[in-house]
């Protein structure tokens, strides 16, 4: 589990104005925070993917290697996401 204030990893996103008016748009439509709307479309894009490609089982190694990759910290869990 990441460390420090926040309990989940976050991720600086950059869009255009426009782009992510829209998103708030879409957001509000379906009664949801931009934040929350954005992670549905992210675990429809995960669940398209692995129901293509199978399911992504990810170990430790390929958590640090993500993490360095992406400059996070801490050690991940072998097997599937908790959020998966």
């Amino acid at each position: 589990m990441p460390s420090g204030k926040h309990r989940y990893p976050q991720y600086t996103l950059r869009t255009s104005e426009g782009l992510m008016d829209k998103l708030k748009y879409i957001a509000e439509y379906n009664g949801r925070s931009a934040n929350r709307e954005l992670e549905q479309l992210i675990r429809a894009h995960v669940s398209r993917f692995e129901q293509k490609h199978g399911p992504i089982e990810l170990t430790t190694e390929d958590y640090r290697f993500i993490r360095k990759r992406t400059g996070g910290g801490g050690e991940g869990e072998t097997g599937s996401s908790p959020e998966g």
